[in-house]
């Protein structure tokens, strides 16, 4: 094979990465919509269900990984993943479909998000490790990988917003049926696509098919398969149980304090500290392993303010564009769902330059570090967010904002993201034991589920017309000081990751 050209398989991922978000997006685009204008939820109420559900679809790739890793492989995975994410869609199109029955179109409505967390919880971690086993170890190939891959998911994203919202944002609550249906037709397509190109492509250097045999058996010595466990072996793991038993009733004693009866907040909340703790806790990781997977948690801590921002896009920053923002093009008011093509749109522009550009640092010896590069993404979510505060500082009520300044926001929150998350994919496959390859994935995926989930809270803190928000004891007034909460969170985020990150290159030993 080439040292230069990419496994044949890594373009069947991206294609069907590029058709499930699709889905994903175009029913994203249009949730909140749906939520305020059909349903008729308050905006906190429906940024509260908006960050529970995209919550939990980041925390169920952790229950989705370890299942792959240990019970079903990656292919199973993935079929059985897109399956129930295909009948949450087709779910949702039936509750938009009988708005008139108030309470049967909610339960319709959450038994759709139930099947579409589930159903991503299975596909979402499997697929993005699935890309590292084409690759020998230290193939160099690799981040360019992760990066054309991330370019498949954007592109599923871009076209999502413009196709499920022209057909389901028209003005008349009864037509977000429409999006919700061509979702479902194309999640139909990416199990199709799946299913017969798998046997074909998925082959790893070796020429062994890929995503069969569950990792953490095919990476398990047959001794340690048929070997007996000692006593003292099975002292450690009850101990180990136990002291995760305890952590995990002291922390959702402890968040229900904080949120009460919030139930997906307190579980969210107490997953991403519990579950990240138990693989700390296995006697086979050495120190230097140890080192790797700190190092992944740390990152994933200062990832949580980044996507905590950056995740309004689908919430708070898409009602914004809907009352705020001065959409008239010649005539033509753009949707306000299209929005959320802008930054799919910036993300492939840009993802075929970003390379290039680390490419000609690493030539001058100048290439920052992973945590390096984690942290300018920061910064820039952070200036994103100060240059839309310059867009709405000191406007009046009533009076809507151009459209550039979202657009900058959007173009600032790109560069961000690419310095970020591709980069952080592959940093996780790097740093992460074969035999935990899904389920660090989907623990890295944690950090994304409590940013959501976050994210969610965050919202809430929306302007509304006779209602007193406050964060901290400090009251949110206008749009100013609700974009401002993220230029101050995530600043700070980037500023101590900088400070930190010396000393987390040193934590990896030499992988970069």
């Amino acid at each position: 094979m080439s040292t230069s050209r990419h496994p044949k398989g890594l373009y069947l991922i991206f294609a069907t990465s590029t058709a499930e978000r699709f889905s994903y997006y175009g029913m994203r685009a249009i949730f909140i919509l749906l939520l305020t204008q059909a349903l008729l939820f308050d905006k906190e109420h429906a940024a509260s269900i908006y960050g529970s559900y995209t919550g939990l679809v980041y925390l169920t790739p952790l229950i989705g990984g370890y299942i792959a890793d240990k019970y079903w492989g990656i292919r199973r995975s993935v079929f059985w993943g897109a399956m129930m994410m295909a009948v949450g869609q087709f779910l949702m199109f039936f509750s938009a479909s009988m708005l008139d029955s108030t309470e049967l179109s909610h339960g319709l409505m959450y038994s759709g998000l139930t099947f579409l967390i589930l159903g991503n919880g299975c596909f979402k971690p499997t697929v993005s490790s699935l890309v590292g086993q084409l690759y020998e170890p230290g193939d160099k190939r690799l981040d360019s990988a992760y990066t054309i891959f991330y370019m498949g998911v954007n592109v599923g994203s871009f076209f999502a917003p413009l196709v499920c919202g022209y057909f389901g944002e028209t003005g008349n609550p009864s037509d977000f049926k429409w999006g919700f249906l061509i979702a479902a037709i194309v999640t139909v397509f990416t199990i199709i696509l799946f299913e017969t190109q798998k046997n074909k492509y998925l082959i790893g250097p070796d020429g062994q098919q890929l995503g069969i045999i569950p990792d953490a058996k095919r990476c398990q010595p047959q001794a340690d398969r048929t070997s007996p466990q000692t006593t003292t072996g099975k002292e450690k793991r009850l101990r180990n149980n136990l002291l995760l038993g305890a952590l995990t009733i002291a922390l959702a004693a402890f968040f229900y304090s904080c949120f009460g009866n919030d139930w997906v907040s307190i579980g969210i909340f107490t997953a991403c500290i519990v579950f990240p703790a138990s693989i700390l806790l296995d006697g086979s990781l050495s120190k230097i392993e140890r080192d790797r997977i700190f190092v992944i948690y740390i990152i994933a801590f200062f990832v949580i303010f980044f996507w905590a921002a950056y995740e309004q896009a689908g919430a708070s920053l898409t009602l914004f564009a809907s009352e705020q923002t001065d959409r008239v093009l010649f005539g033509w008011e753009m949707p306000a769902s299209w929005i959320q093509s802008f930054n799919p749109f910036f993300v492939v522009t840009l993802a075929a330059i970003m390379p290039g550009v680390w490419g000609v640092l690493n030539k001058r010896g100048m290439e920052p570090s992973s945590p390096t590069k984690q942290a300018i993404g920061l910064l820039l979510l952070s200036l994103g967010y100060l240059v839309i505060c310059f867009g709405v500082k000191d406007v009046q009520p009533g009076v809507k904002v151009s459209l550039l300044w979202l657009t900058g926001l959007y173009f600032i929150h790109t560069m961000g993201e690419i310095a970020l998350s591709p980069i952080g994919l592959s940093m996780v496959n790097k740093l992460t034991p074969v035999r935990f390859a899904s389920l660090m994935m989907g623990i890295w995926y944690l950090s994304t589920s409590t940013a959501n989930k976050f994210a969610g809270i965050l919202g809430g803190l929306y302007p509304e017309a006779g209602k007193t928000k406050t964060l901290l004891g400090y009251p949110i007034e206008d749009m100013f000081d609700f974009f401002m909460v993220f230029v101050i969170m995530s600043g700070a985020a980037s500023l101590i990751l900088f400070l930190l990150s010396k000393k987390l290159q040193q934590m990896m030993h030499g992988v970069e």
